[in-house]
């Protein structure tokens, strides 16, 4: 097997991706030099050797950090205003300490390019209280009271866990990434980052390099964010370049990709991440989360972490449902229910399907229906329901211990927001509002909406409009239920147009056979007009929803995303289920019974089949969750963008030669724009599938092996969009997943409730087990007589003349079955529901009962039992807290006493220092230990912060 490096070197390029100039000759040295890629031609006698991109001034030392593009001419009425507005904007970008370079030489778009000084950064940096890496010898000497700690003797459960993780280490290790490539990072002692003590820090010679390129484009982006682009003071609202991009002034703001990602191109951690990430190569292998983290920051990389952990989550699920489906095709003809049914002596004679046309049939029939709804109706499908309630609550319980650890190997254990600016779309919209009111935090001037006059009323007319739309889904699904009822009584007249036109053999076979499957189809088809539905209204409810949110004109964009998360989430929500839950909750449970059928548009309402409704449930479930992901995750997310890609290099008139002279910005620009809902819609489409599994597992227990495949390929269609096809987004920060844990633990409380009732109501379960415990007579095989028992019988006689089977479909017979409860005819309460109907619905309200509470107090306590945090890893912080105290107390002390930090043996536990001259003076650290609020200098308790003497716009 190839390594590696040398796969990479003979894999070829794709046409389209020739779009940036790059071509790979098979051979493996490569391609043209990226100097052609960064701007400058090629010279064809040169070496063909892989060039770095171009990310600097042209002076070659200086960073760019940020790119901001705008467009040439606006017109007549634009292009003042917004000359005037960028002019003022960078210049006090200037004044802020920001260095910037212009590229006009575009025929469209300008470009200013941005790079932050060390300086800046370093003041920043002590704004924001940046977490920077500690000296290490100062960490060793003050933790090594530490290391004795542990116990001699290891406690035997210890001992096991320890076993059982080495074992799992040896098993899972070919799905780790290579660690020759993407070595472990480890974790190191931070603190707040202060420019007073940076002798507390590790900084190298090259001080620059402490700030990571995308902790520096987020340091850049949190100025851009806040300085004003007006000189008049009213306007205090006129900050932000996300505002600028709002009103037209920018075309865009963005951080460089750090290199190009093609086969052949230079290394960078870009090409780094994709071909040992993003790669499809990789789909069985773990994600260097710790470099996706670096690269993409925080909030993103918790994103993939969750998605990751969700997914191998699913490994347990799947097998369990795989082990529960493999059973249910082991019994399927053995079980007695479905030998019964298809035992042709039995001679049951069931009611006609349908008035009028329909004949006589026999039970013996529905024997493939019956013994597939076996598959999915048997006792294991109740254990199934169980264990994936308990799989959900462990997942979520077990997320919060990994997220914990991921905050704290992030720095992310004390992060608390910023204070959330405006959102621009805000402000542009109230930029004529006189109601204002001052920000208590900022202390600035904002538009103010009240609640009563203002906001009371559009959010009455927008949740009233929501409902409209969640009605409009509810009228799709019986619309489609119109097509069942149609479409079932169209398909039962087959039979009978074919002899009456005397067809041939083979047309007579055919009929006959889409006569019997004539539920099935129906449920196929209905399923697919379904789900067509279901994508149509999903981008319309995409666009209301965004509509919706932007009419209530909320203030930031935290407010705006959790807004934006509800509505789509329950409209989508509504969209994917109502026809499950028609299905599973209400199909043929107020059909009537035969002389006495309910109606719906002329016909009778659906029934279930003669193996129960829980086969159609499977169907309907199946088709629209597997339909999703194929249609949503394969053709919009994989296959579109290439054609799109496809026609726009089919379209565009642009020579080779001018693709090879873009520079990277220009790139970069072309690249669709990384929005604040990239990561909505991931999250969104991976809750959806969650509620799948979870809410109706009893019906489908193949769901967690479909998501696990899915998610597999989405990881990585997910990585490659966001090296390949998306500009570089900001490394905004995020400690959590935000408000969807919410929604992933309302939905796993919800799926309690729902598999009861699929368990209780749609499946045979409940029957069965009250026909053994009580009604059976047969103590060798209890089940033996159930089909006879689930039957009742009804007199032909009894039908009404409008409903009575033409005479000649009526044939000899006087009585006919059907699938209910009821009294015989010649009972007193004749086809009233009998004794046993109440015994079943006793049994079954009993259930629902047991079960919900039986798995709410075991998954309770679970959640009880299992803390949020390890206990090892709590203690792992109070003891790097108390150690990060104690070298900042004492190192101060030090200083306080005149003892110059350079001059400290750190080697020498603290406890001597250098003289001058060579002499040796003794120091006592325990004698200066500072154990209370006086022993600290005064200079160091009653030091402002820095943040307090900053301009109060920059908090904006």
């Amino acid at each position: 097997m190839a390594s590696p490096e040398e796969d990479v070197k003979v894999r070829m390029l794709p046409d389209d991706d020739k779009v940036n100039g790059l071509e790979e000759k098979q051979t493996g040295t490569s391609m043209e030099s990226l100097e052609d890629v960064d701007g400058h031609h090629a010279d064809k006698t040169k070496p063909t050797t892989p060039k770095m991109r171009n990310l600097f001034f042209e002076d070659g030392h200086r960073r760019i950090d940020f790119v901001l593009a705008w467009k040439k001419d606006l017109g007549n009425k634009k292009q003042q205003p917004a000359e005037q507005a960028r002019e003022l904007f960078e210049e006090n970008l200037r004044k802020e300490g920001l260095e910037i370079e212009y590229d006009r030489r575009g025929d469209e778009i300008h470009f200013a390019k941005v790079h932050a000084p060390f300086e800046l950064l370093r003041r920043y940096a002590d704004i924001m209280k940046i977490r920077m890496p500690m000296k290490e010898n100062l960490v060793e000497q003050h933790g090594q009271k530490f290391t004795n700690l542990q116990s001699p003797v290891t406690s035997v459960s210890v001992q096991l866990w320890g076993a059982v993780s080495r074992c799992f280490k040896r098993i899972l290790s070919p799905f780790e990434v290579d660690q020759t490539v993407l070595p472990p990072r480890e974790r190191r002692y931070t603190c707040p980052y202060s420019s007073d003590k940076e002798y507390l820090y590790d900084i190298p010679e090259d001080k620059s390099q402490i700030f990571t390129p995308s902790r520096r484009s987020w340091i850049v982006d949190f100025i851009l964010r806040r300085k004003s682009f007006s000189k008049d003071k009213q306007k205090a609202f006129s900050f932000g370049v996300n505002k600028m991009i709002a009103d037209g002034f920018y075309e865009a703001a963005y951080p460089l990709h750090e290199g190009h990602w093609k086969a052949g191109s230079a290394d960078n951690e870009r090409k780094l991440l994709f071909d040992y990430w993003a790669w499809w190569k990789n789909c069985f292998k773990f994600q260097p989360l710790d470099y996706i983290r670096n690269y993409f920051g925080e909030k993103i990389g918790l994103y993939f972490a969750w998605l990751g952990f969700y997914t191998s989550m699913l490994i347990p699920a799947s097998i369990m449902g795989l082990i529960v489906f493999i059973y249910g095709l082991a019994i399927m003809w053995t079980n007695t229910s479905s030998k019964e049914v298809c035992d042709e002596s039995n001679n049951f004679t069931m009611c006609p399907l349908c008035d009028v046309q329909c004949p006589f049939w026999k039970l013996h029939e529905a024997c493939i229906h019956a013994g597939v709804s076996r598959i999915f109706d048997n006792g294991a499908t109740v254990f199934f329901a169980i264990f994936m309630s308990l799989w959900g609550t462990l997942f979520l319980e077990f997320w919060k211990r990994k997220e914990s650890t991921i905050q704290y190997k992030w720095d992310l254990t004390s992060f608390v927001s910023e204070e959330e600016p405006p959102r621009p779309e805000y402000l542009s919209k109230l930029e004529n509002w006189h109601t204002m009111k001052i920000n208590p935090v900022t202390g600035l001037k904002e538009p103010h909406l009240p609640f009563w006059r203002r906001r009371f009323p559009i959010f009455l007319c927008s949740y009233s409009v929501m409902l409209f739309l969640a009605g409009l889904a509810i009228i799709s699904v019986i619309g489609v239920i119109a097509y069942r009822v149609s479409m079932l009584a169209a398909l039962q007249l087959i039979p009978a147009a074919v002899q009456k036109d005397n067809s041939s053999e083979i047309t007579t076979i055919t009929a006959n056979l889409v006569f019997q499957n004539a539920s099935l189809v129906t449920t196929i088809t209905a399923a697919l007009i379904n789900l067509l539905i279901i994508i149509i209204l999903n981008i319309v409810y995409g666009y209301l929803a965004f509509w919706l949110t932007d009419w209530e004109c909320l203030r930031t964009q935290s407010e705006y995303d959790n807004s934006i998360t509800i509505k789509l989430f329950l409209l989508q929500f509504v969209n994917y289920f109502s026809s499950i839950f028609y299905i599973a909750y209400f199909k043929g449970r107020f059909a009537g019974r035969p002389g006495s059928y309910k109606t719906i548009f002329g016909a009778r309402q659906e029934e279930c089949d003669a193996g129960g409704c829980l086969i159609e449930l499977c169907i309907q479930l199946a088709i629209i969750m597997v339909g999703k992901q194929l249609i949503q995750n394969n053709l919009i997310e994989i296959v579109l963008p290439k054609v799109i890609k496809l026609i726009k290099r089919k379209c565009s008139k642009e020579t080779r030669e001018q693709k090879l002279a873009r520079t990277p910005w220009e790139k970069d620009f072309k690249l669709q724009p990384a929005s604040n809902t990239s990561l909505f819609y991931e999250y969104l489409e991976m809750v959806l599938q969650f509620g799948f599994l979870t809410i109706f597992c009893a019906a489908f227990p193949l769901a967690p092996l479909f998501a696990l495949l899915n998610n597999i390929v989405e990881i990585r269609v997910d990585a490659t969009k966001l090296l390949t096809q998306l500009r570089r987004p900001v490394a905004d920060r995020a400690a959590t997943i935000g408000i969807w844990y919410s929604v992933l633990y309302a939905i796993s409380r919800f799926a309690i409730i729902t598999n009861a009732f699929i368990i209780a109501l749609t499946s045979d379960f409940i029957p069965r087990l009250v026909y053994e415990l009580k009604y059976s007579e047969n103590e060798e095989d209890p089940l033996a007589g159930y089909v006879n028992f689930s039957l009742s019988t009804f007199n032909i006689s009894d039908f009404e003349a409008d409903h009575m089977p033409s005479p000649a479909l009526r044939g000899d017979f006087e009585l006919c079955r059907y699938r209910d409860f009821r009294n015989d005819p010649d009972h007193i309460r004749k086809y009233k529901y009998s004794v046993v109907f109440w015994h079943i619905l006793a049994a079954r309200l009993a259930f629902v009962c047991v079960f919900e509470n039986l798995v709410v107090v075991v998954t309770s306590l679970i959640s009880w039992l299992i803390p949020d945090m390890p206990t090892m890893l709590r203690e792992q912080i109070r003891r790097e807290n108390y150690i990060t105290n104690e070298i900042v107390l004492r190192t101060e002390l030090q200083r306080a006493h005149g003892v110059d930090m350079d001059d400290i043996d750190y080697h020498d536990g603290g406890s001597t220092r250098r003289g001058g001259d060579g002499d040796a003076g003794s120091y006592d650290s325990e004698k200066y230990s500072p154990r209370r609020s006086e022993d600290i200098p005064m200079d160091v308790r009653s030091r402002p912060n820095r943040a307090e003497e900053t301009d109060p716009r920059s908090y904006v």
